[in-house]
């Protein structure tokens, strides 16, 4: 079997001949190509010049046997062509100028079709797509509906989300309008990128672990389960992955959304979840800063992560978030070649 049957295959549950590895944040700042890049160009920049960030998109892919390559992009320029002003400062990190607080400020945000006005990832998508030969395949992504609100509302990072959680529960008629908006440009984002060659697509929720259960099933809920049913619908046979952090308590009422696979983050027990969700496959979830130790300790918290799931269908190795910048690149090498030479005995043909 080949890198390019794994990835897909896990997905879809099927056996493989050693599990399949990728990393989020695998094509970024740990890597001294993509630094010497980003010396001469900011990052909105070369997220917009598709030549440069399917550059980027592959830099993983050459210097790893990873199976799978994700598009260089990021979650929020989505909201530029919505009529937000969005810049990423050093230091500070992605900053909303005109951020939404109001009726007032959702009326005015616009829906334009994604193909068009989010042009350079989706020909980032095909140029990737065209340079990887089928040497692996290609995921898209977006950021969830609640997660992309989080920073259209706070105008930022947050600590507290004060006023994503207000507007919530003060404002919920102006709240699902903003929802609804960014679940119909997301959705079409998505499949955009599919229909640009993506051959599976990750949808971020990174904070949507700040809820409740119920708040999620509330607010958050009804906007994802309409960006999977829009995109499944469309593109039924490409895997979907739903990924959230520090979300425990809402994993199961993920499963019902009907992703094919569920990302997992570090705090809690792969198999123990695993047993709990059933029938879906299942990505992770080592902690990233075990990458930034040494081998001893990349391989004892990788293989007992392994070990948990020998020979279960459907697992995808991946960090359980972002690689960090600290990361030495022979780590992942060390990483990527040990799951692979780790799983070959316990997975079947």
């Amino acid at each position: 079997m080949s890198r390019a049957d794994r990835f897909l295959k896990a997905c879809r549950r099927q056996p493989v001949d050693a599990t399949p590895v990728w990393l989020m944040r695998q094509a970024g700042r740990y890597m001294q190509a993509y630094r010497d890049l980003r010396a001469k160009y900011k990052i909105l920049e070369l997220i917009k010049a598709p030549e440069l960030a399917a550059e980027v998109t592959l830099q993983p892919i050459n210097a790893f046997d990873l199976d799978a390559a994700i598009v260089f992009a990021d979650i929020l320029p989505i909201l530029e062509p919505m009529g937000l002003q969005l810049e990423f400062v050093k230091g500070d990190g992605p900053i909303i100028h005109n951020p939404v607080r109001g009726a007032a400020d959702i009326e005015k945000l616009r829906t334009p079709n994604a193909a068009e006005a989010l042009q350079f990832t989706i020909e980032a998508v095909r140029l990737s797509v065209s340079e990887l030969d089928g040497k692996v395949p290609l995921i898209g992504f977006s950021g969830a509906p609640f997660t992309v609100s989080t920073y259209a509302i706070e105008g930022g990072a947050s600590k507290n989300f004060l006023h994503v959680k207000g507007l919530m529960h003060e404002s919920p008629k102006d709240w699902h309008a903003l929802q609804e908006k960014l679940a119909a440009m997301i959705a079409d984002y998505l499949c955009a990128q599919i229909e640009a060659g993506a051959d599976a697509v990750q949808l971020f929720d990174s904070w949507i672990g700040i809820l409740s259960p119920t708040d999620y099933r509330s607010f958050a809920m009804p906007h994802t389960q309409r960006v999977i049913d829009t995109v499944k619908a469309q593109h039924p046979d490409t895997p979907l992955i739903l990924f959230g952090t520090g979300c425990a308590g809402l994993l199961s009422i993920f499963k019902t959304l009907g992703p094919d696979v569920i990302g997992i983050d570090w705090r809690l027990d792969l198999a123990e979840t695993w047993d709990s969700l059933g029938d879906v496959a299942v990505q992770g979830n080592l902690d990233p800063i075990i990458l930034t130790t040494n081998s001893e300790a990349i391989r004892e918290h990788t293989g007992r992560i392994l070990d948990s799931v020998a020979g279960r269908p459907g697992h995808i190795f991946n960090v359980g978030h972002g690689i960090v910048p600290q990361t030495p690149q022979e780590n992942v090498a060390l990483l990527v070649d040990f799951v692979h030479q780790h799983t070959r005995v316990s997975c079947p043909e």
